[in-house]
C-alpha cells in the first residue's frame, strides 16, 4: 500500500484547456492551498477558512490551465504560510517522501511532497521567507522563488505582502523553468508586477526563448560567490554536500570566490519583525463578519470577534501577537523601523556583491529535515532554520533550490541567488548542478 503523505487538503480537478499546446499541456499541477481556485475550497491550512470556496481563481491558476495543465488538488501547508515544517496545518502534518518520519519542510510542504511522491508533475508554492525553497531542499526537488514582481500575487491569500512570491516546484530545473515561463509576467490585477524588459536597472530580461531554454548547464566563465556567513553554523554534513556541488561547478568551468554578506546575520530578526507586522495587519480581516469561520456567541461584538479568532492555531496567534507588539505605539521605531533599516542593509550587501559575482551559492537549509514533532515545542529553532533563505526575500531577489546530493540518505539543497530579474542565470547554474 502506498504511503499517505497527507500532501493534499482537497483533491479536486480543474481541467486545463484541451486545445493548448506547449510543455505543460496535459501536465498535472498541485496548488498550495493559499492560492485561490474558483469553486474549489481554499483553506490556508486553517480552521478559519475550512469551508471557504473562492468565487475566482488566482492569475497563476488561470495561466496554468490556459496552458493545458490540469489542477489535481490543493496542497497541505503550514497555517497561513506560518511555519517551516508543514506541521502547523489544521489538517495534520505532511510527511516527507524521502523519509516519512521526517517533515517535508514548509510552508509549501504539501506541494513539494506531491511532486517528490509523483502525485503531480509540478506544483505551486508561495515563498515569504523560504517557503518554496525549504521544502524543495528537504524533499529533494527543485523550487524557484522569483524576483518580487515577476509573478502575480492576485488570488494569493496575503501573509506578508512585501516579501511573498508564488513560485514553481518540480522534479527538474527545466520543468520548474517551464512552469515559470507560464506564470510569469505583468498582471493588471496586481500593480506590483513588472515586465523585466521594462525595468530600469534590471540585470537581465526574459530570454527570447524563455526561462526553460536557460537550463542548458553552461556555466563556463560564471562567477559564483560563496558567502562565509551562510555556511557558518550549518550542519557539517550539509556543508560537505553543498561544497562538493560547488566544486563540481568549478570543474564545469565556473569560478568561485569567497565573499562576505555581513548583514545576513541580522536577516532572520529583521524578517520576523517585518513579516509578523504585515501578518498582524493582513489577518485582521478574519473577523467573522465577512467570510470564513464565525463563532456562535451570545456576547457583544468584541466577544464574538475574540471567540471567532480562537479558530487560529497557536503559531498564527504567536505571530499576530509579535507583529501587533512590533507595530504598537512606543515600539514601532524600536523594532519595525530598525528591521526596515536592516532590510535595506541586506539589499545593499547583495547589490555590492553582484558587482563582482554572477550568482551566490549556499546551503538552502543549514540542517537536514527535522523529525516529525522535533521542532514544534521550540519555535525559535524553527525560525533560525530560515537563516539562509530569508535574505533573498528581504532583498526581493530571485533564488532557486536544487538538489545537491544526500547526507545520511536525506536530501540536501543548494541555493543559488541572482541579481533582480536574472532568473535565467540562476536557472542556468542550477541546471549545471543537476546535470553533474
Amino acid at each position: 500500500m502506498a504511503t499517505d503523505y497527507n500532501a493534499f487538503i482537497t483533491e479536486d480537478t480543474i481541467e486545463g484547456d484541451p486545445d493548448a499546446s506547449g510543455p505543460l499541456a496535459g501536465a498535472t499541477v498541485a496548488v498550495k492551498d493559499n492560492i485561490s481556485t474558483a469553486g474549489v475550497r481554499t483553506t490556508c491550512g486553517s480552521e478559519m477558512l475550512a469551508d471557504y470556496v473562492p468565487p475566482y481563481s488566482a492569475t497563476v491558476v488561470e495561466r496554468l490551465t490556459d496552458a493545458g495543465a490540469t489542477v489535481v488538488g490543493k496542497t497541505n501547508m503550514d497555517e497561513f504560510g506560518m511555519g517551516t515544517t508543514t506541521e502547523t496545518s489544521a489538517f495534520g502534518p505532511t510527511r516527507n517522501p524521502a523519509d516519512p518520519e521526517r517533515v517535508p519542510g514548509g510552508s509549501s510542504g504539501g506541494s513539494a511532497a506531491a511532486v517528490a511522491a509523483g502525485e503531480a508533475d509540478v506544483a505551486l508554492g508561495s515563498d515569504t521567507g523560504g517557503s518554496v525553497r525549504c521544502p524543495a531542499a528537504f524533499c529533494g526537488v527543485v523550487g524557484i522563488k522569483p524576483t518580487y514582481g515577476l509573478v502575480s500575487r492576485y488570488g494569493l491569500v496575503a501573509y506578508a505582502n512585501s516579501l511573498e512570491q508564488i513560485g514553481p516546484i518540480a522534479g527538474t530545473v527545466e520543468r520548474a523553468a517551464e512552469t515559470l515561463d507560464v506564470i510569469a509576467g505583468p498582471d493588471p490585477n496586481d500593480g506590483t508586477t513588472r515586465d523585466p524588459r521594462e525595468v530600469d536597472g534590471a540585470d537581465a530580461g526574459v530570454p527570447e526563448s524563455g526561462y526553460a531554454a536557460a537550463a542548458d548547464g553552461d556555466v563556463d566563465g560564471l562567477t559564483v560567490g560563496v558567502p562565509t556567513e551562510l555556511f557558518d553554523g550549518a550542519d557539517e554534513r550539509v556543508v560537505e554536500t553543498v561544497e562538493a556541488a560547488i566544486a563540481d561547478l568549478e570543474v564545469q568551468g565556473a569560478e568561485t570566490t569567497e565573499i562576505s554578506l555581513p548583514s545576513v546575520e541580522h536577516a532572520v530578526q529583521a524578517y520576523y519583525v517585518i513579516a509578523t507586522g504585515e501578518a498582524s495587519s493582513n489577518l485582521a480581516r478574519f473577523d467573522g463578519v465577512r467570510y470564513g469561520h464565525r463563532a456562535d456567541s451570545d456576547g457583544n461584538w468584541n466577544e464574538s470577534f475574540a471567540e471567532t479568532r480562537e479558530a487560529f492555531g497557536a503559531e498564527v496567534k504567536r505571530r499576530i501577537l509579535l507583529g501587533t507588539y512590533a507595530l504598537s505605539a512606543g515600539y514601532h521605531d524600536k523594532y519595525y523601523r530598525k528591521a526596515q533599516d536592516a532590510r535595506e542593509w541586506v539589499r545593499r550587501d547583495f547589490e555590492d556583491a553582484f558587482a563582482d559575482v554572477d550568482v551566490i551559492a549556499s546551503p538552502t537549509m543549514p540542517v537536514l529535515p527535522f523529525e516529525l514533532g522535533e521542532s514544534l515545542d521550540d519555535p525559535l529553532r524553527m525560525y533560525l532554520a530560515d537563516a539562509n533563505t530569508t535574505p533573498a526575500n528581504l532583498a526581493n531577489l530571485p533564488a532557486i533550490s536544487v538538489p545537491a546530493g544526500e547526507a545520511d540518505g536525506l536530501p540536501v539543497g543548494l541555493q543559488l541567488v541572482g541579481p533582480k530579474f536574472d532568473e535565467a542565470t540562476v536557472i542556468r547554474a542550477a541546471s549545471a548542478v543537476e546535470d553533474r
